[in-house]
């Protein structure tokens, strides 16, 4: 891979990375020589993928910290324990969400205001803190994740849809702000993915996703993790405060704008 989308020697959090797109995209990371933080609310499960990391041969190495996102104290933690380890922090990608289907007029007040909680508060708490540290440090990039049901709207999704459009303003804004600082924020916006939640719930496996193929409704987690990769190398300096959608191709008269 050429230089300039390496992220050899960077130290990188990725939340919400006990499976799925967070999972893949720590692998990937240790993949190309970063030291990563794997981190969710399941130290069990982020053990599991610290241990797999450091026990295979990949030239990155990795630590688990438990934490919750909608915890600042718990994000202080975390990211103290990061510039412990390694001694820095050059990359927080915000992947931790959360979400349930449920039409509007059945959605309860508690059931807004925790999937806001978790998708667009746990952004600013990480971002925020990170972004303290990487303006004492040397910069660096936080790359947010949003959602297409944040870009365009989905039926039943409205507390979801309204975190993510959140997090979408959120990225353009803070990217003006920490610009001078030497931190490029930007924003992953993912369609339908093939992740362990998706299969548990609609029983769609990865492994029924044919990845040659450009026609295609649902994408898998390794291309999500390109772009992540991507936003985190030099390859991508000229990208600030965007918002990259992944979502295929869908059918043209399911098309908003049309």
């Amino acid at each position: 891979m050429l230089d300039q989308y390496s992220v050899a020697g960077q130290t990188a959090i990725i939340t919400g990375s006990s499976q799925g797109i967070g999972e893949v995209t720590a692998k990937r990371f240790a993949d190309e020589g970063a030291n990563v933080v794997v981190t969710s609310r399941s130290q069990e499960k982020i053990d599991a993928v610290a241990d797999e990391i450091n026990d295979s041969d990949r030239p990155g190495e990795a630590i688990a910290v438990e934490c919750d996102v909608r915890d600042r104290d718990a994000v202080e933690a975390l990211v103290d324990a990061t510039v412990e380890t390694f001694g820095g922090l050059d990359s927080m990608i915000n992947n931790a969400g959360a979400s349930f289907m449920v039409g509007f007029d059945d959605l309860s007040e508690n059931g807004w205001k925790t999937i806001v909680d978790i998708n667009l508060h746990g952004t600013f708490h990480c971002s925020q803190v990170a972004g303290e540290r990487m303006q004492d440090g040397d910069g660096g990039t936080i790359i947010n994740f949003a959602s297409v049901a944040g870009t365009q709207g989905s039926p039943y999704m409205s507390h979801y849809g309204a975190a993510k459009a959140g997090v979408v303003n959120l990225t353009t804004t803070l990217a003006y702000e920490y610009a001078g600082h030497g931190i490029r924020v930007n924003c992953v916006a993912p369609g339908f993915v093939a992740t362990p939640g998706v299969a548990s719930q609609m029983g769609i496996d990865a492994d029924d996703v044919d990845r040659s193929e450009v026609k295609r409704r649902m994408g898998l987690s390794e291309e999500i993790a390109d772009i992540v990769q991507f936003l985190a190398s030099e390859a991508s300096s000229y990208l600030v405060g965007e918002t990259v959608t992944a979502k295929g191709l869908p059918d043209i008269e399911e098309s908003p704008n049309v």
